[in-house]
């Protein structure tokens, strides 16, 4: 190979070169740049998926969150709807367990009335029994004085009895002396007034109601007469 001396060959050369190394850096730089937007574009690209795929992600997540807002609002409501019946239902225990109470007590009050009026029978029924032997021992007593001893008996207002003695005075035959008695509720005699009165009456009485002995009763207070002095 020949050397290259001339100067123009060797400014041709040179130009030459540098027009080869222009054109192959401004073609790499074209396919530089080339790649390079097509890289710009992929990543447009990604990242504008990424973007879609999180804001669906983001809706997807919105719906979650308002579709467990939904179901807690949901259990919210239940649950009060919930109290509130269990508040119903022991109101209603309470109201029906009063009325038990209630029902028991007047049950009870009933059984006691039962009782009482069971209790006020038998007594009724042991006084009329008594009543009929003071009524037995009065007749019984009023059969013997009254033919003998000029006793009058007569039943006066109030349930009350008047026993009148005559032939206590022997001045006056006209003259009588007079006690009223009474029956209480208890079944026991009871005397009401004297005339004239007797200070040992009080004492006649108690002796009556002890021994139930009504003929002797009238014969002690027809005795007590006698013992007057006559005015």
């Amino acid at each position: 190979m020949n050397c290259i001396t001339d100067a123009n060959i060797g400014n041709w050369f040179s130009s030459t070169m540098e027009d080869i190394r222009n054109k192959m850096l401004f073609q790499g730089t074209a396919e530089m740049t080339e790649t390079g937007m097509d890289w710009v574009q992929t990543h447009r690209k990604t990242v504008r998926s990424v973007l879609d795929t999180c804001s669906k992600k983001s809706k997807d997540d919105e719906i979650i969150f308002e579709t467990i807002d939904s179901y807690k609002t949901d259990l919210e409501n239940k649950n009060a709807s919930l109290v509130e019946k269990r508040n119903a239902i022991a109101k209603r225990l309470s109201e029906v367990e009063g009325k038990n109470e209630q029902k028991s007590k007047i049950i009870e009050k009933i059984e006691m009335i039962r009782v009482e009026q069971a209790k006020k029978k038998e007594l009724i029924v042991s006084q009329n029994k008594a009543n009929k032997d003071r009524l037995k021992n009065l007749n019984k007593a009023k059969q013997v004085f009254q033919g003998r001893l000029g006793l009058e008996i007569r039943k006066i207002h109030g349930e009350k009895l008047q026993f009148i003695f005559r032939d206590i005075n022997q001045k006056d035959s006209e003259c009588v002396y007079t006690f009223m008695l009474r029956i209480s509720e208890g079944g026991l005699y009871q005397i009401v007034s004297s005339d004239p009165p007797l200070d040992c009456m009080a004492h006649l009485e108690q002796r009556l109601q002890e021994t139930n002995n009504f003929s002797a009763f009238l014969a002690n207070v027809r005795r007590e007469f006698l013992a007057l002095k006559p005015e």
